[in-house]
């Protein structure tokens, strides 16, 4: 399926287009060097050469001489590693399903949230806070994780069965489903957290949550939630042609010949399965997914080839500084990452949107 551009539109494209390879392999250099800088800092500060030989020598790749602390070594692989990867993963995820909302909808205001996956999360994360069990975060069978995934997908899965009729989905019915829904979750979590006897004791954790923060402390949840991402991602890059199709519209998309319902719901379950899994080790971290792929799509253009990795990248990049941001600004406290996500985020976005001005393009 090949979309036509207009004379202008491809004349806007080479003028404001590198080549997506050479794109690509700086984003990756940076990714690198952002993952080196943030395992170096904390309460401990480790040199980034002494990291760069640690993480080599752990993955066989080559045999230095060991000349620095085995405590700094356990530091690296067992506390900071996991953390910036988890904050990696789970910015990636955000900012790709951000991506595909966005193509989906044709909303420029759509977010990885939209259709309940935030309050979905919400409600799970609050049922397992008021538990009387204790909840310890990074644990493999921690229920805080696992209840707000689920609460995320089942969540939508119910504004998208509120929203299908006659066994069509129209957007502007998904997204009023989505509003409804999200209150609805939004109240049902205050009624149970106001309700429960341990609510005084858990009140503060639940914040913290809500308020967004990579919390994992083991490889385990690491691991888990990285083999669903790797494999949404990858998955969400098939579709790139077929969110090109949908910026033509729902009636265009079906002239090129695609199966409309089929892969709008293809592409709903793919993001929200993106951002349930990024939302059950963050908490919820706001902006990322709404911000970055407006960002690669001012830079680099509306083509979702080009779109979906650069904002995988791009994401990464900008969560794993902001979490960084958020460990070292008034350590040994953990700032909330939404903070530093907004903050950082919205003037450089806002500047990019001023400069812009009409060259934008859907």
């Amino acid at each position: 399926m090949k979309l036509a551009t207009s004379p202008t539109q491809r004349e806007q494209q080479k003028k404001r287009s590198l080549p997506i390879s050479l794109v690509i392999c700086i984003l990756c250099v940076f990714l690198l060097i952002t993952i080196l800088v943030a395992v170096s800092f904390g309460s401990t500060a480790i040199p980034v050469s002494t990291i760069a030989k640690v993480l080599l020598n752990g993955m066989g790749i080559f045999h230095f001489v060991r000349r620095w602390d085995v405590a700094d070594e356990v530091i690296v692989w067992q506390v900071r590693l996991p953390l910036v990867i988890g904050a990696v993963l789970v910015g990636a995820a955000l900012s790709v399903a951000g991506a595909l909302f966005q193509g989906l909808l044709r909303n420029p205001l759509a977010d990885p949230f939209l259709i309940g996956t935030s309050s979905g999360a919400a409600l799970g994360a609050t049922v397992a806070f008021v538990l009387p069990i204790d909840t310890i975060y990074g644990s493999l069978f921690s229920l805080t994780p696992l209840l707000a995934f689920v609460g995320a997908m089942l969540t939508v899965l119910l504004v998208y069965s509120i929203a299908r009729a006659d066994g069509h989905t129209p957007v502007v019915t998904l997204l009023l489903a989505g509003v409804i829904v999200n209150a609805v979750s939004i109240a049902l979590q205050t009624l149970i957290f106001t309700l429960s006897p341990h609510a005084q004791f858990s009140g503060q954790a639940l914040y913290t949550w809500l308020s967004g923060g990579v919390t994992v402390s083991s490889w385990p949840p690491v691991l888990i939630v990285g083999i669903i991402i790797v494999v949404g991602i990858a998955y969400s890059f098939t579709l790139a042609r077929v969110l090109d199709a949908f910026a033509l519209g729902e009636e265009g998309a079906a002239h090129l010949g695609l199966h409309v319902e089929q892969r709008k719901f293809v592409v709903v379950i793919v993001g929200s399965l993106l951002t349930a899994s990024a939302v059950s080790i963050s908490g919820l971290i706001g902006f990322v997914g709404l911000v970055i792929p407006h960002m690669m799509r001012l830079l680099l253009g509306p083509k979702h080839r080009i779109l979906l990795p650069t904002s995988m990248l791009s994401g990464a990049i900008f969560l794993a500084l902001a979490d960084l941001l958020a460990r070292v600004v008034i350590a040994p406290a953990v700032l909330p990452v939404g903070i530093f996500t907004a903050l950082v985020g919205a003037p450089f976005f806002l500047f990019l949107l001023r400069r812009g001005k009409r060259d934008y393009r859907w």
